[in-house]
Formats: C-alpha cells, structure tokens, sequence
C-alpha cells in the first residue's frame, strides 16, 4: 500500500522561500553581517543566514588594538570566501572582512590625507609592519621619527596616528609614515609657540646642540639659533668656549621669520658694546700692545680688549718684507705692538700697524748716509736697467746702467757684475716717500771730463793705446782718465799709413784733439788732423809759393827744427 507524501502547510512553505531569497543574497567575495551562536574551544560558530553556520577561529577576533571579548549574540562582520563546502559548511572569516572594510576606510582617509590610526606590531627588512585596523602596511625605518631612532620598542603595541603616503589595492600595498604626524604637530607646536614670542624679548633656554657655527637653544619646545658670532664681543673660534650642552643660558631674540619658523638668538646683545666711545678710547697713532687672535692672506686680527679686534693689514706688517705671507712675521697668540691708524666706530674696523713701531729703515738710512756718502753691499739682482744693492735694514739701492762706469755703456759694464759680488758705490739720492735709493759707482772714481783740465779742440796730447782694433784704435789720453777711440781713417794722413797693426798695445802716440765736450761728455783726437796742421804750419814757416823750395824739403826742414826743440 503506497503512502502518500505529506505536503507543507502555508506557513512552512513561506519560511523555506524567505530561508531561499536569504541565501540567494549572500554571495561569496563578499562581506556579511552575521550573529555569534555559540563559542566552542577556540572557534566561534556564525550564523549568517546561509544553510549551515560558518566557523572562525577566535585568535581573528583578537590582536593589537582589539581586546573585547567575543560572546555569544555578538553581530560581527565576516567574509564569505564559499558558501557552502565538503562539509556542507560556510567558509567565512573575520580577518578578510576586517581587511576589506579597512582598505575602504583607509582609501578615503589616503583620498582626504587624513591620519589613521594603527599599531606597530613587528620589525621587518628597511622598517616596520603597522596593522591599521586588519589592513597590514609597511612604515619605512626612516618614517618612524623626526629623528634616527635606535629603539623602537616602546613604540611597538601602541595605538598611534600615521599618515598614508601611498596605497596599491591591486598590489596590497600601503606606505605609511610616523614621522610626517610629527613634523606636523611639531609645526603646529611651533606656530603657537613662535606666536607667544617677540623680538627683544630676553628669555631663558636650555643648549640641546652645539655645532662649528653655533648652539641651539631650546625655548621650550622651540629651537632657537645662537650663532657664534652673537655669543661675545669678542672672536670666538669655537661655540664650546661659551656654552656646554645641557647648560641654561639667558639670550635675547634677535630675530623671528614668522614663515619659516626660525628664531635667532644673542647673548653678546645682553652686555654692554665695547665699541661705544671706541674712537676716544683708541685716537689715531696711539701706540699699545695686542694679542693675535687669527691670521689671513691679507693680514692679522689683534686683540685689544675683549670684543674690540683690530686688523693689521700686509701693507703695514714690515717696511721691507713685501708680498710676504703675515704667518711668515707673526704668529697667532703672539703679542705684539701696534699703532692705530684708523678708527671706524659704525663699520667697527680699527686699523693697525705694525712697521709703524720701528723707523722707517729709508729714513734710518738717510740720516745715516747722506748724499756723497760711500756704502758697500752685496749685488742682489740684475735687471735690464741696473744693479739691486743690499743694503743695511734690509733696503735695497739700485745702480743704473748709466751710473756704472764713466767710459763704457752701462750694457756692457754689467756683464763684469754677478750676484754676490761686494760692491762699493755712492750715495746719489734718498727719497724716503717712494722708498727708493739711488747710488752710483762710477762716482767713486770721480768724473774724468771734470777733471780734465783746460782740454780744448785743437790742443796736441800724447795718447797710450790700450787696444788694436780693426777699425782702430782704443787710446787713453795720458795724464788724464779719457779714453776714446781713433778711427782707422784718422791714423794717418796717406791711406798707405792707416793701418791699426802698425801700432801696438801700451805704445804712445801724439795726436790732436778734434772734439771736447763737456755737457755731451764726448772727446775725439786725430794723428791725421794732427799731421796736416804740422804740414801746415811747415808750409807756413819754412817756405813760400815763390822760395822753389819742394814740399820734401820743407817737412825736412820742420823735422830738423823739431829735433832740435
């Protein structure tokens, strides 16, 4: 006998459509809302309205920043990955949906560059992982802090603000940074405390750092710059000999850049300035001592008083030593003596000498040797127009070409000098302003023209040759200093006698004088011009255009007159 199936009421067969439509809804990749049926060990069984209840593990309900308990009737949020499997069971789980709803939270705080907040959790390669609520991003090592940080531990389990600096959902990928919150908390912090601040206004602060060219100060909770040229009056090479860190010093704000947050501190601004009446305290050519603080290649500070420094330039270190380096004079810490030459109170500059101390070696010089006097020295130099003496003092003379010898040009009485040589001259002229010494050695033997006598054109001299040429002769006028040289064409008066090998070296020879100038300091003699006045005056003597006497006759009888004279 058959059994006819027993059909479903009215009421039961709504329930198994609305059960249907439910189940409908929910769709794997996607999430759900879902109810805590019971807690069983270390799972928890979720109702979320499919066939079958789906289980997760309770360690998906915990982890940093998440401490609730989970209890049963609890509405959690899960993610369907299959509605249905072997078992007949949902596959759901709370960690993929926490992520899902984080990656949608975050990409509209990345969109609106606002902060999120997350935890440090662990330590991987170049940073950090941060889980933002599920979603799991990588904070860089140099994105923790403003500043390198050695320790991150106490960083890590605590719930704190970061900004997202990049995202790739596609990629899973989310750059986050700790530092760029700070920056601009720090900024904010700044702002309000630069706003309570004012120029002039005298505060105290703490050195944090010290550095070649300053400290920072911190103003309480703002740094503030006190460079090294505003801690004292005087130089200061280094800022540690001023300040120490950790050590509370009172200051003065000199300055505040409203925009970019950066104050300027002094301390030097809270003491008196030395400079105040400087030009009654140090008049023009005043003399007084120095300690030197620093050395250039145009000169060195010296030290008068605390915070009053004064420049000795190279021109004025030494009246001798030029174009030397003023670390080759003096040197630093060294003491010395100095004249003031110039006082500068708005631009804050004294001007210093250091050759103003010892006299001047050209008017030492001067005083000692005046003009005629005889000096001796060692040739320094040779140059195209003279000799370079050394001299007393480390003064130097010259010797121009012109004042070497009275006979020869200067361009070859040079050559008979070479460096070294001890030399003796005359003093011809100081002029102590342009530092300049004039001496001469052809003056030491006295100038022959001027001591010539009564020379005169015309006059017969007996002269001593000193050398054979082949254009002549080189010839001393005897019992006096002139030398001159006698043409070949002026030997003689025939051609056949003009020949300068008919003479010799020291032998002596009467001539007549053609040409004697002082001013041109110039002198000439002639055995022709002699030779044809005595022919001459034979003519003249000894016959007459009517006597019929021959010429030879007539220079026999002058020669025989002669002899007998």
């Amino acid at each position: 006998m058959s059994v006819a199936m027993q059909q479903p009421s009215r009421e039961d067969f709504a329930a198994l459509l609305e059960e249907s439509f439910r189940t409908n809804e929910i769709s794997e990749g996607s999430v759900v809302k879902g109810k805590v049926v019971a807690i069983e060990k270390d799972v928890a069984v979720i109702d979320i309205g499919a066939k079958t209840e789906g289980r997760v593990a309770l360690k998906e309900f915990t982890g940093p920043n998440r401490d609730r308990e989970l209890k049963v009737g609890d509405e959690v949020e899960v993610y369907v990955e299959r509605i249905e499997n072997a078992l007949g069971e949902a596959v759901i789980s709370r960690d993929k949906a926490r992520r899902e709803e984080s990656w949608v939270k975050l990409e509209k705080a990345f969109e609106a560059q606002e902060r999120v907040n997350g935890v440090i959790f662990n330590q991987v390669k170049g940073g950090y992982t941060v889980d933002l609520d599920g979603a799991v991003a990588f904070l860089p090592r140099s994105q923790v802090d403003i500043r390198p940080v050695r320790d991150v531990t106490p960083l890590m389990g605590v719930a704190q603000p970061f900004q997202i600096l990049k995202m790739d959902r596609r990629r899973g990928n989310i750059v986050v940074s700790r530092r760029t919150v700070l920056e601009e908390s720090r900024a904010e912090q700044r702002s309000e405390l630069v706003a309570n601040l004012e120029e002039g206004q005298v505060i105290d602060g703490v050195v944090k750092n010290i550095t070649e060219y300053g400290a920072f100060v911190d103003l309480g909770g703002i740094d503030g710059l006190l460079h090294v040229t505003d801690m004292a009056w005087r130089r200061v090479n280094h800022p540690s000999e001023v300040v120490t860190i950790g050590q509370t010093v009172k200051v003065k704000i000199i300055k505040i850049n409203h925009e970019t947050h950066r104050i300027s501190l002094g301390i030097k601004q809270l003491l008196a300035d030395p400079w105040e009446g400087i030009a009654a305290r140090y008049p023009v050519n005043a003399k007084l001592k120095g300690r030197v603080t620093n050395i250039t290649d145009y000169g060195a500070f010296v030290e008068l008083e605390p915070g009053i420094e004064g420049l000795i330039h190279v021109s004025e270190m030494s009246w001798t030593k030029k174009n030397v380096h003023p670390g080759k004079i003096i040197s630093t810490s060294q003491e010395v003596e100095v004249v003031i030459l110039e006082v500068d109170q708005v631009k804050r500059r004294i001007s210093l000498g250091l050759k103003q101390t010892l006299q001047n070696p050209w008017e030492a010089f001067a005083e000692k040797h005046p003009v005629g006097s005889e000096v001796e020295g060692e040739v320094k130099n040779k140059t195209e127009f003279g000799l370079f003496i050394g001299l007393e003092n480390d003064v130097d003379g010259m010797v121009h070409l012109s004042d070497l010898d009275w006979n020869r040009p200067g361009e070859q009485v040079i050559d008979d000098f070479k460096k070294g040589d001890i030399v003796r001259a005359q003093v011809l002229d100081v002029d102590v302003e342009k530092e300049r010494i004039s001496l001469g050695i052809k003056q030491l033997a006295g100038d022959p023209f001027a001591e010539a006598g009564e020379l005169k054109k015309g006059q017969i001299v007996t002269c001593e040759v000193l050398e054979v040429k082949d254009g002549g002769l080189e010839v001393k006028i005897v019992d006096t200093d002139l030398t001159t040289f006698i043409k070949r064409a002026e030997l003689a008066r025939d051609r056949a006698d003009q020949r300068p090998e008919r003479f010799a070296a020291g032998e002596k020879l009467d001539a007549r004088v053609t040409q004697f100038d002082r001013k041109a300091r110039r002198v000439t003699v002639s055995v022709k011009a002699l030779e044809v006045a005595e022919e001459k005056e034979a003519m003249a003597q000894y016959g007459s255009a009517d006597s019929g006497a021959s010429l030879g006759d007539i220079l026999g009888a002058a020669l025989k007159a002669k002899d007998k004279k």
